[in-house]
């Protein structure tokens, strides 16, 4: 088992940066693949951008793609979603989670093919 603790969340202009921090404890961050989702208010929880165990392969979602970039640190045990040119929509809560087994190196686009999440943290854009 391995909890989630995200940070970094926050009220920024549009066209600002953030970076979210999301710090793995208990079992071996290195058996995890590592996902970011995120939720707007009303809509369903979608999927950012995913890691596999080694951070040799990440996927993004097309909305996110070329803006955003997802990292893991496996001696500091934390994953990172950097974010760069935020635009209104990207305002939504913000989501780290963990996939074990064949998930560690499957980049998972879908919220069923993690096994742990953290509790979020708010993202606000302003335009």
């Amino acid at each position: 088992q391995v909890q989630l603790v995200e940070s970094g969340g926050g009220l920024v202009q549009a066209g600002g940066s953030l970076r979210l921090s999301c710090a793995a404890s208990g079992r071996t961050f290195t058996s995890y693949g590592m996902g970011w989702f995120r939720q707007a208010t009303g809509k369903e929880r979608e999927f950012v951008a995913a890691i596999n165990w080694s951070g040799g392969s990440r996927v993004y979602a097309d909305s996110v793609k070329g803006r955003f970039t997802i990292s893991r640190d496996n001696v500091k045990n934390t994953v990172y979603l950097q974010m760069a040119g935020l635009k209104p929509e990207d305002t939504a809560v913000y989501y780290c989670a963990a996939a074990s087994g064949r998930g560690s190196y499957s980049l998972g686009r879908g919220p069923y093919e993690y096994d742990y999440w953290g509790q979020g943290t708010q993202v606000t854009v302003s335009s």
